[in-house]
Parts: structure tokens; sequence; C-alpha cells
């Protein structure tokens, strides 16, 4: 219960204070009136056989009594019950939309940085883990601590002399379970972690079914899975079998106190000071006494999973946000961008880009080329500013792009990447992804620029086609073109192409370079290449290695210099002539 994150989910339960209040009031009125129905019955039972003969007046009131406390014992805790199910389910409604949130709002390199499969664990399974043990734990322990109080102010009127030895011997059972899960702790966490690489590594290969079989990878894949899945069996199997140890040992204290109660409160009706109702009232109130710390220790598994889920939840929601942004905004933006002696590196020890500078001109067409790992979209990246650059500026139309808003700058740019991304929904849904407003007359349009309009129109429903998770029921070209068409309808004044025609096929690249010219006219546009064949007509052509510019210039003065570019140039075409 030391835990941060315990205390993190407390503080947010504030945020449902009036269900909990009432939640709580509840539970105090139904505590009263279990703890009410024992004197009824002690009663009874005086009334039955302490006096020598049965007073049916009497057991009928009493039993009357009996009734309506039940009735309103089962109201109360259906009331208790429904309003934490209520509080438990906007708790993990409102954890999951904040994780969610954090997700947008963290720096694109805090994303990358942690296997996707993991995260989609944490906001799942984690925060449901949060929600199904914490929130019940915070009523257990109200409702126990009031069960605790009350039994044992009503024992002490009873007899003091039992109230003080269930006293003095019961929360044996309370720390026996806290050393127990002070042991298990740890194995639940580890148990978390492992769900999040297990979750990771299904996501991976059920993503990329194609490359599995395609690699005849499929024995290994189930390899590896199998290894994955029996560590988390053991470290589950050990960590369920250590928790579900709290329950039987805490029962069994309390067993031996309940005897023990039973054996000094059958000496104490002998000698004549208590009668045999009061015994009953006793041992009915004993057994209310010990049913809490039953409880705690019965959820301790849940509880333990809970925390353990709770911490890795809280971890994210504790990851820095981006930068603060500025509501700056550019009015009319021209495309000129200046890059002055930046320097970056995804990792301190590892620097990529290194006192980079460039001027782009306002319409402006520049290509970029260079070897894998070279800083190509790396560069795209601090345009755009996925990542934020370590030293130097970039300029958009003379201001600093830092000074600007992140969406009044990125709505300036039209980005195609390599990588064609597609959700699950129509066609017309996706291209509208680009730009909300746009009507259907300019989407189609869109479609028709890229080339995409003929093959949208003889799929079963048009535009109104449901495209399947990740496009799974398009081709690579296809979906290509769907992303470029969704560019285009953004209209926008700089445009980054990062390999978008690798996937098309080459008499439909012609075309597509055709609408791109047309498109990138009047526009500043970079365009990331490895078909040197496609940048030919650039004004200029930027080539990188190793994070720097080692040539620049237009393809004719390039291949004259005969440099890296005359090289990576020739070794294609040679390459394609092969």
């Amino acid at each position: 219960m030391k835990s941060p994150a315990v205390k993190k989910v407390l503080a947010r339960l504030k945020n449902h204070a009036f269900l909990l209040i009432l939640a709580l009031l509840s539970a105090v009125v139904s505590i009263s009136l279990t703890l009410f129905v024992p004197v009824l019955v002690g009663g009874a039972v005086d009334n039955i056989i302490g006096k020598g003969e049965v007073y049916f007046e009497a057991v009928a009131q009493i039993l009357l009594w009996i009734a309506v406390a039940v009735v309103g014992l089962t109201i109360c805790q259906w009331t208790m019950n429904y309003l934490v199910n209520v509080i438990s389910f906007r708790l993990v409604r409102d954890l999951r939309r904040d994780v969610f949130r954090k997700f947008n709002s963290v720096p694109l390199q805090a994303i990358d940085s942690h296997p996707h499969g993991d995260l989609i664990s944490r906001m799942i399974n984690d925060v449901d883990a949060v929600g199904d043990g914490l929130t019940q734990l915070v009523l257990q322990l109200f409702s126990g601590l009031v069960t605790i109080i009350g039994t044992l102010i009503f024992m002490l009127f009873i007899d003091w002399r039992i109230a003080l030895a269930v006293f003095l011997l019961t929360p044996l059972s309370l720390f026996l379970a806290a050393f127990i899960g002070k042991l298990t702790h740890r194995r639940f966490t580890e148990q978390q972690l492992l769900q999040g690489d297990i979750s990771a590594y299904v996501e991976e290969h059920v993503g990329n079914q194609r490359l599995v079989k395609a690699f005849c990878y499929e024995q290994r894949a189930q390899q590896e899975f199998d290894a994955y899945n029996n560590t988390l069996f053991e470290v589950g199997f050990k960590a369920q079998f250590a928790g579900a140890l709290a329950n039987p040992s805490t029962r069994f204290v309390n067993a031996v106190v309940y005897a023990a109660v039973t054996i000094l409160g059958a000496m104490t009706v002998i000698s004549g000071g208590m009668t045999i109702g009061g015994l009953s009232c006793f041992l009915t109130y004993a057994n209310q006494y010990t049913k809490p710390f039953n409880e705690v220790t019965g959820v301790l598994t849940q509880l333990q999973t809970g925390i353990a889920a709770a911490e890795r939840v809280f971890a994210v929601l504790e990851w820095n946000d981006e930068t603060p942004d500025t509501p700056n905004k550019l009015q009319n933006c021209s495309g000129e961008v200046e890059i002055e002696d930046i320097s970056f590196a995804y990792s301190p020890d590892k620097p990529l880009i290194q006192h980079f500078s460039l001027h782009v001109s306002s319409g402006s067409h520049v290509a970029i080329v260079g070897p894998t790992g070279c800083g190509k979209t790396t560069l795209i990246n601090l345009l755009m500013r996925f990542y934020e650059v370590n030293e130097g500026r970039i300029l958009l139309d003379g201001v600093d792009i830092r000074e600007l808003s992140r969406d009044a700058l990125r709505r300036c740019y039209g980005m195609v990447l390599q990588e064609s991304w597609l959700f699950s929904g129509t066609i017309m849904e996706n291209l509208r992804y680009g730009n909300a407003d746009a009507s259907d007359d300019e989407i189609i349009a869109a479609a028709k620029a890229a080339h995409a309009h003929s093959f949208i129109r003889r799929m079963p429903q048009g535009y109104d086609t449901v495209i399947s998770e990740g496009g799974g029921n398009l081709s690579q070209g296809q979906k290509q073109l769907l992303c470029i068409a969704r560019a285009m309808l953004t209209h926008p004044r700089v445009l980054i192409l990062d390999e978008a025609t690798s996937s098309i096929d080459t008499l439909t690249e012609i075309r597509v370079q055709k609408a791109f010219a047309k498109m990138m006219k009047g526009r500043t546009s970079f365009v990331v290449a490895h078909r040197l064949s496609t940048i030919r007509e650039s004004d200029v052509i930027l080539v990188m290695k190793d994070g720097n510019i080692i040539e620049q210039g237009s393809h004719e003065e390039l291949l004259r210099r005969h440099g890296f570019y005359y090289q990576l140039y020739h070794a294609q075409f040679e390459k394609q002539a092969f």
C-alpha cells in the first residue's frame, strides 16, 4: 500500500467523490444492519431457550425486524456494488483516455523507443487490472475498517475480556498477509512486464504475417512465442501460487481464534457470565471481525496485479510532453525553408546530422539522395518537428519553426511516406483524413490526379468500399496511390515525398510523376528517392552521407563532377541494365 501508484489511484477517486460518498454511506448502512442482525438473533435465541419456555410473540416480532434488516441490507449492498462498478468503469475510462491522450502529446521519440505491443498492453490490459484491483480494495478497506470498529465495540459491551483476546490475536493474519504480499510483489511486476513483451511479439507477427510466411519463419516464430509463453506461465504460476498462500494462511489463524473464542465463551456461559443468546451473538461478531482480514487476503493476487499494472500505466502518464506549443501561425506560407547549422542525434553517443545548413527558395524542387542511414528521413522528421534539433534552427518563411504552433506548421506540409498507412474504414473516409472539410467532388478530383480513381471505381462499393485494418484488401501500390491522393487533398505549400512511389509499377509511376510535377508547381518540395531516374528534373539534388551534405547541384552538374552521386547513379544504372 506504500506504492506511489496506489496513492495516484486514490487521488483520481476524488474525481468521483459524489458517487464514492454514496457508496461509502451505503456501505455504512449495510454494515450497521449486518451488526444489528446478530443482536436480534441473540434475543430470539434467549426467547426460545434462555428462560425455560418459548415466547412466540417476542420471537415473531424479532423475526419481523430481522426480515426488515435483511431487506435493507440487501438493498444497500446492491447499491454499494452498483456504485463501485460505476466508479471502477469510470476510472478505467478516464485512465484509458489519459493514456491515449499522452500518446498524442509526447515526443515521437517516446513512442519509437518502446515496443508498440507493450504500449497497447498498458492501455488495455494494465488499465483493466487497475480497475479490477485497486478500486475494489479502497471500498473493501473502508467496509472492513467500519466492520472491525463496529464489531469490536459490540464485543466490548458483551464481554471485554474475550473481545480483548480477539483484538490481540486476529491481526496476526493481517501481518502474515502483508508479509506474503511483500514477497510476491516482485513476481507480479515481472508478470505484467512479460505480458507487455508477449503482446508486443504477437502484434509484430500478426501485422507482418506475409514476411513470416515468405521467409518460412513459422516454426521459429512458434518456438520464440513458446519461449515467451512458457516464461510467462512459470512467472505467473509462481506469482499466483505465492499469492494464493495468503488467504488459507489467514483463514487458519482466524479459525484458531474462532475456536479460542468459542471455548472462552462457553466457559463464560457455564459460569453464568453470559447467556446462550449472548454467546451466539458474540460468535457471530467474532466471525464478522475476522471477515475483513480474510477478504483483503482473498483479493491479494488481484491487488498485487493491480498495483504492478498501475505502476506501468502511471509510468506512461509521467512521460514528459512535447515542449509547450505557441499560438503563432503563418498567415500566408510561401514555402521558403532555411536550415541554419543544425545538429541532431537520436542518442548522445551516436551523432547523426552535424552542422548542416541549407537554403531552399520558395517553389524549389529539392531531391535528397544517399545511402541508407545517412540522415535523409531524419531531415524530414526535423522539418516536420517530429523531433527537435539539438543545435541550430530551421526557419519557414523566416520564422523559427519552434516559434510556430505544431498544428500550423504541419498544415503547411503535405507528406507521403514510404510506408503507407490506412485505417479500417471506407476509402472516402481514408481520403478525407487529410482534409476533413473536403467535399466529395474534391476527393474524387484528388483521386483522379493520383491515378487512383480507376481502381477505386472497380472496387465493390467504389468510394464506400470498406478497407480492412492496414489496407489488407488492397495491393501495396493501391495503398500508396490512396496516400498520395490524401496528400494532394491538403493543398500544401511544402510537399514532402519520402520514397512515395517505391511500390508503384513503372507505368503508374510515370503518370504519378506527372501528377506530382503539376502538384509541385509553385510549391516547395522535398523528395527522398533511391531511384535516381525520378529526380533528374529537380532544381537541387542534395547528396547526403553520414549526416552531412557532401555534394549539391543539379543532375547534370553532379554527373560532371564524377563524385559520389556519379558513383550512385552509374551503380544503379548498371544494376538496372544487368
